[in-house]
């Protein structure tokens, strides 16, 4: 008998591809580098911390669920905190915060901690438009100017119902101060409906000149998961790596203003293109846009001022869109990446069966063009996934066979493990011209004074389990309230060493953690040249951190906008001392910059990119040490009201400065 067919020879060899994979495993493995000291010894991270306040109302820390899910009425409720800051009062500066307090399911609008008290916190009404607080939620608020009148409105969405915009009318002069009272809630689709949203974000995707709106759905259309009187039998996701049952992808077009609506957004159904991808169900339009989806982001990945779409969603494979639409019309390509030998498919592009929790597009390796950060579920010795950095290697954003050019180096910048991981953003808090990554992590905390049960176990049995079994809450083990998953993760606070990896020095920059973290927003609220950033914490008080470094680098801050005024549409470059602007964010539009040393930095203004954390729309760009006189050559890309593609080169010095991208 030959060797090949011996059982013993078979389980040998067996044996020693699990050893080597193992060794592999082993040597590729996140490890914390000793140099963290030597990364914060100088003081360049350094943050105050300030909580947002709670506001008067009945507090819970769970939600009433329908009956039958009341055995997982504490995995239903772990989303909903939210945290968005930017320029909501007009004063030239992002230091006003939109953010969900769970515990009272109010949206609540403040000053950001540490700045001028110019108003007092309020809550924001939809009243006369009905919202049943015995079945709808908020989960996220969403800046833009919706109505393009130059003030910026604010995007609330829901579990239970459809989104209300609530349109921006506070006039300095009139009245004393921003309040309740200064904003009109009208509805984003009048015919409404029951959507269960964690992820909206804005985008020009038809390439108009005018943002758009794309909005990603967890639960299914329809559903009652938040009606505790209902007699409706709920299901769950009906697969832990390729469930397609989830909610639908809503994509609405800007449209003008009709007489007595001043905001009008018409919901259209994309083309899809799949290339090499083969659809795991029968409808593939039911594949690619059903997922469980927790967060969104777009930015233009190849040039052409389209911004391509990544939806991250939970129990299954993320999507990245292409983007080859026109006005009026949409119209992507559905890209995969191309798996190695020793890649594992879970984290090829497009082919993982991940638990995709936040999204975020960065350069994160400094040449010029923006990779993929997203977050996953990456406990050690739970489920230990891992978080994805897809990384471009080509400026082609496919290559001729229509494979994605972007492959997962997580591993290799050790940034692939930090727990139960939720949003995630990049940015220069010590303005050095190289990016930090800061994360939100943990999911269920006891509502109890007490630690509460750990239900890993249980979760790991169900992870284990038969598909046809998971779609039904019964068949679940119980994740209540006074039960805990993943309570103990940190707030991980990723530095770049000289060598490209990055390591977690939240210990000893002290940046604590008490509650489950959901959503990051950053933005340089006093326009010091620092970025400082908010954590949206579920059931528990949100946070804010001011950036105190001591050693920072130089800064170059650029509020790019488009012109409001048919009268003023001229190119104007104005220093911040000038004050307040008008305009309106010019969302998607690109900058780069050319460091002397001849490292390119690359931004796009962000429409609200992520799970729920949205930062403001200004472009930061950390220059480190240089003359203060020194111009730094600027490029500036954007699509005009009437879209059409525009570029301006200029030399701008370190400082802040409004550009009105005009003619």
């Amino acid at each position: 008998m030959e060797s090949s067919s011996n059982p013993f020879v078979k389980r040998i060899a067996a044996i020693a591809i699990s050893a080597l994979l193992f060794v592999f495993a082993w040597v590729h493995r996140p490890v914390r580098a000793s140099a963290s000291r030597s990364l914060v010894a100088d003081g360049k991270f350094n943050f105050i911390r300030y909580e947002l306040p709670t506001l008067p109302g009945p507090q819970q820390k769970v939600r009433r669920v329908n009956p039958s899910l009341a055995n997982i009425s504490g995995w239903i409720s772990a989303v909903g905190a939210a945290i968005a800051l930017n320029d909501i009062d007009g004063d030239g500066l992002p230091n006003d915060v939109c953010y969900v307090d769970t515990r009272t399911d109010q949206v609540i609008v403040e000053p950001a901690p540490g700045t001028p008290a110019r108003y007092r916190a309020f809550t924001l009404d939809p009243s006369p438009l009905r919202v049943d607080q015995q079945t709808v939620a908020p989960m996220g608020c969403l800046p833009g100017d919706f109505d393009e009148d130059g003030r910026i409105d604010l995007l609330v969405y829901y579990w239970g119902r459809t989104p209300i915009i609530f349109l921006n009318r506070y006039e300095a002069k009139q009245q004393e101060s921003l309040s309740t009272a200064s904003f009109q809630p009208v509805e984003l689709v009048p015919d409404g409906g029951k959507w269960f949203t964690n992820a909206a974000i804005l985008a020009d995707l038809d390439g108009d000149g005018h943002a758009d709106i794309l909005v990603g759905n967890y639960f299914p259309d329809g559903a009652e998961i938040l009606n505790s009187n209902s007699s409706h039998v709920e299901h769950m996701q009906d697969s832990m790596s390729h469930a397609f049952n989830g909610g639908g992808k809503h994509f609405l077009l800007w449209q003008p203003p009709k007489p007595g609506v001043p905001v009008v957004f018409r919901e259209v159904t994309p083309e899809i293109q799949v290339g090499n991808y083969q659809p795991a169900s029968p409808s593939m339009r039911e594949d690619i846009l059903h997922g469980w989806t927790l967060a969104a982001a777009a930015a233009d990945l190849n040039g052409d001022l389209l911004p391509e779409v990544y939806i991250a969603n939970d129990f299954g494979p993320d999507r990245l869109l292409e983007n080859l639409s026109r006005p009026g019309e949409l119209k992507f390509r559905l890209l995969v990446g191309k798996r190695s030998f020793f890649m594992p498919k879970s984290k090829v592009l497009g082919r993982d069966s991940f638990k995709g929790m936040g999204a975020e597009f960065a350069d994160i390796n400094g040449d010029g063009r923006l990779d993929i950060l997203v977050s996953n579920i990456t406990d050690e010795f739970a489920l230990e996934e891992s978080n994805f950095a897809f990384i471009s290697t080509n400026s082609r954003l496919a290559d001729e066979s229509g494979y994605a050019q972007f492959q997962d180096q997580s591993e290799e910048l050790g940034i692939s493990r930090s727990g139960w991981s939720w949003d995630i953003k990049a940015a220069d808090f010590d303005n050095d011209g190289k990016l930090e990554i800061v994360q939100a992590t943990g999911f269920l905390n006891s509502a109890n004074s007490q630690q509460g049960i750990d239900r890993w176990p249980e979760l790991h049995e169900i992870a284990m389990g038969n598909d046809v079994l998971l779609q039904h809450p019964k068949q679940w083990h119980r994740f209540q309230g006074s039960d805990a998953l993943s309570y103990h993760n940190s707030t991980p606070f990723y530095v770049q060493d000289d060598s490209g990896r990055y390591e977690d020095v939240s210990q000893e920059i002290g940046l604590s953690h008490q509650y489950a973290g959901r959503g990051i927003a950053v933005a340089d609220v006093d326009g010091n040249g620092l970025l400082d950033f908010a954590i949206a914490n579920q059931w528990g008080t949100s946070e804010f951190y001011k950036n105190a470094s001591k050693t920072p680098g130089a800064s170059l801050t650029l509020k790019l906008l488009l012109p409001t005024d048919p009268a003023k549409r001229q190119f104007r470059v104005v220093d911040s001392a000038a004050g307040q602007v008008p305009g309106s964010p010019a969302i998607g539009a690109c900058a780069d910059i050319r460091l002397p040393d001849g490292k390119l930095l690359v931004e796009q203004v962000d429409g609200g990119n992520g799970h729920s954390g949205k930062s403001s729309f200004e472009l930061h760009f950390g220059l480190g040490a240089q003359p203060a006189s020194l111009e730094y050559p600027v490029e500036l890309k954007w699509r005009s009201r009437d879209g059409q593609m525009r570029s301006r080169k200029l030399a701008l010095a370190a400082g802040r400065y409004s550009i009105v991208l005009g003619e």
